[in-house]
């Protein structure tokens, strides 16, 4: 059956106690739907778009109230998906959702698919690809610059960015089209020079732009790893818990409290941080324990930024010595941690060891040295050659690895122009470069990456 011929309906809230839930049905059928549940306070003659009702929602099987609520209609094309659209807002709770749900469902709508709306509206033309996957992004932001990028995406920067590529590509297109219908040998050589100059630089460049911005896009929405590792009982768990700045990883004097991995986000000058508390480096004693120290060895090979901690009220041993052959000397960061308490290792001793790290001293206990500590992080980002100040367009992995291969035909059709290839080898290149792009925005796609998109969403989005 044609999707048009469908009317859906999903609760649009996450389900739970609370003042409102909202339950939305999108389709030809929707206001059909809620003239017969919906009984108004006042009596309408027809539904306003834009415009809220009160009134009850009805059980058609026994004529009786099922909950107050406020009712709104928004008629196509002038909303979510570009169909007739009712949304309706009753008090919270899963019984009462889903009671309202089910009657919705036996006035003539189906289930709603995770995402099913806003695939609608990407069907029905509202949105492209790049701003449904924005949408996603903008609930899953971790953080206000994660949060202002999908935002440029959702409003159709990126998409706007590729249809500019696009336009060029075809103007190019159309040249060498002229070219191979019309040769003129005096003319020819000087079309095809220029032709690949203009290629390099308005459509190649701004393409390689793009693919170079990937990379902020893990700092800013999937975060940096950072693993916080050094031997039992240097304070790993509490340095954890001062960044969380709430009481989350157990903290006792026993020396091996944790054996397993705790992870948490943190957010430092606006990146987010992936945080792992990993075992205390010892003697093993015993097969848990081998695990949580075999954890520790995987998450140092995972980690974008190691936290060394050392304790200062005790002198080095063996153990922190271990963790310093095994770190990434480029990221790592040395924690000189319980400066609260006299001090067992002086700072002769500590630069001799670390040399060159970056050495920040703390107290978990107090907080001294976190905020020098937040900065040092920041800093080492940004030192790792991660540009942290964002372009306002950044493409995902998708879309990164479908402007590699536009890219590389590109480059192919512009080494080939030069070199005096048949220009219908050329135009064949270009072409697939064009759909590449076309499958970025939508403008070309399969049924298999639509899927990959939208069942991502939640079911009501």
């Amino acid at each position: 059956m044609d999707y048009k011929e469908e009317t859906i309906a999903a609760i649009a809230t996450p389900i739970g106690v609370g003042g409102i839930g909202i339950i939305r049905i999108s389709g030809y059928n929707a206001e059909n739907i809620a003239r017969k549940i919906f009984r108004s306070k006042r009596p309408i003659k027809s539904f306003d778009s834009f415009r809220l009702y009160l009134g009850h929602i009805i059980d058609p099987k026994s004529n009786l109230p099922v909950d107050e609520v406020l009712l709104s209609v928004m008629h196509a094309p002038l909303s979510y998906t570009r169909e007739d659209v009712v949304e309706i807002n009753s008090h919270s709770g899963y019984a009462i959702l889903s009671y309202i749900l089910q009657i919705i469902l036996r006035t003539g709508a189906r289930l709603a698919k995770p995402g099913e709306f806003t695939l609608r509206a990407f069907l029905n033309g509202r949105i492209d690809l790049t701003q449904a996957e924005a949408i996603i992004d903008l609930i899953d932001a971790k953080g206000d610059m994660s949060m202002r990028l999908a935002t440029g995406q959702l409003i159709g920067g990126l998409k706007t960015k590729i249809n500019e590529i696009r336009q060029v590509l075809i103007e190019i297109l159309a040249d060498i089209d002229c070219l191979i219908d019309f040769p003129d040998e005096e003319s020819s050589e000087v079309t095809k020079s220029h032709t690949a100059d203009h290629l390099n630089e308005k459509v190649i460049r701004p393409i390689k732009k793009l693919i170079a911005a990937y990379t902020q896009r893990k700092i800013w929405h999937e975060g940096t790893a950072v693993v916080i590792v050094g031997k039992v009982n240097v304070g790993k768990s509490s340095i954890l818990n001062r960044f969380l700045q709430e009481d989350r990883a157990i903290v006792t004097p026993v020396p091996g409290t944790t054996r397993d991995l705790l992870e948490y986000t943190v957010t430092i000058e606006g990146l987010p941080l992936k945080m792992v508390d990993t075992a205390g480096m010892r003697k093993v004693r015993g097969e848990v324990e081998r695990k949580g120290i075999n954890l520790t060895n995987t998450q140092l090979g995972l980690a974008d930024l190691t936290l060394l901690v050392i304790d200062r009220s005790r002198p080095l041993n063996k153990y922190d010595l271990t963790l310093l052959r095994k770190v990434d000397k480029r990221a790592t960061i040395v924690i000189i941690n319980k400066i609260d308490l006299p001090a067992k290792l002086n700072d002769k001793k500590i630069d001799a060891v670390f040399q060159r790290l970056p050495k920040v001293p703390v107290s978990a206990l107090t907080g001294e040295g976190f905020e020098t500590l937040n900065e040092v992080i920041f800093n080492k980002i940004v030192d790792r050659n991660i540009d942290v100040y964002p372009t306002p367009i950044v493409p995902n992995i998708r879309h990164k690895t479908t402007l590699t291969n536009a890219s590389m035909f590109l480059e192919k059709a512009s080494k080939n122009l030069i070199d005096g290839f048949p220009l219908e080898i050329v135009a064949a290149d270009l072409l697939w470069a064009k759909n590449a792009l076309d499958e970025i925005t939508g403008n070309k796609t399969t049924e298999e990456v639509l899927d990959n998109i939208f069942s991502k969403f939640c079911i009501g989005k």
